[in-house]
């Protein structure tokens, strides 16, 4: 049986109904953003002590970056598509080189599907599960992400495989969209990536994010740290940096695109 606080467990159509959180509360903005300078000054410092070489560069998308199409096992009402989002999409790749590395692409993601929280400080992101049995992180567990700023809400496991986790947003979550880690073999390398689509969860959260660009980076900054602490689990040594590639995608785009 499924366990989970602040409402009944799932069991399909037949089942007791999801608990529906709605949007965040006038009270939970507030506090949002007085904790977003705090945010800012804990990321920027940790972005100025980096030597780590970032490469990034940023180009405009299409529909073929859009996320992969939900589940249907894991789509209810309290899933956040991308099309209840605002604004313009952005699809991003961070990814690493690791050479020598003491782990595989399959105990590398078993890892961090043991424990999410070890990739990144606690300073970046803490994940705390809030629905789903203790152990690894498996389809369907819900945890809530606690970040710098505004980037606090939950998520679902939306699928897990030897060498992927991929979680979705859940309504009450200030973005839209899907992020996936995975691993594999190349070269005689281990590669490590984060891939992430999402766009801003409502109108406030888009003048954050795409508007003023300050919470992109605290974004960009977390996901940062997680592929490094993600290198770091795996032992062995970083070749060339970071590499993060953006791909901005129009809100038309988006508003098409029901089933992600």
């Amino acid at each position: 049986m499924r366990l989970g606080a602040g409402g009944p467990v799932r069991n399909g159509s037949d089942g007791p109904p999801a608990r529906l959180p709605g949007k965040p509360s006038l009270r939970r903005r507030i506090g949002t953003l007085l904790r977003f300078p705090v945010g800012v000054l804990l990321v920027s410092w940790e972005y100025m002590w980096r030597v780590t070489a970032l490469h990034r560069s940023e180009v405009e998308g299409d529909a073929d970056d859009l996320p992969p199409p939900l589940p249907s096992a894991f789509v209810d009402e309290l899933t956040k598509r991308l099309v209840d989002g605002v604004g313009p999409m952005f699809h991003r790749r961070f990814s690493v080189r690791i050479h020598g590395a003491w782990l595989g692409p399959e105990a590398l993601i078993g890892a961090m599907a043991a424990d999410l929280n070890r990739p990144a400080p606690s300073t970046v992101a803490v994940f705390h599960k809030t629905r789903g049995e203790e152990g690894p992180a498996r389809p369907g567990d819900e945890y809530r992400v606690q970040m710098p700023g505004p980037w606090d809400g939950p998520v679902r496991v939306l699928h897990r495989d030897p060498v992927t986790i991929r979680l979705g947003t859940l309504r009450g979550h200030l973005e839209a969209g899907q992020i996936q880690f995975a691993a594999h073999e190349a070269g005689g390398e281990l590669r490590f990536e984060v891939e992430a689509w999402s766009r801003a969860g409502d109108w406030w959260a888009d003048l954050l994010y795409s508007r003023l660009r300050v919470a992109k980076e605290i974004q960009f900054n977390m996901w940062v740290h997680v592929a490094l602490g993600a290198a770091a689990i795996a032992g062995g040594r970083l070749r060339g940096g970071v590499t993060i590639e953006t791909r901005s995608i129009p809100p038309a785009f988006c508003e098409a695109a029901r089933h992600c």
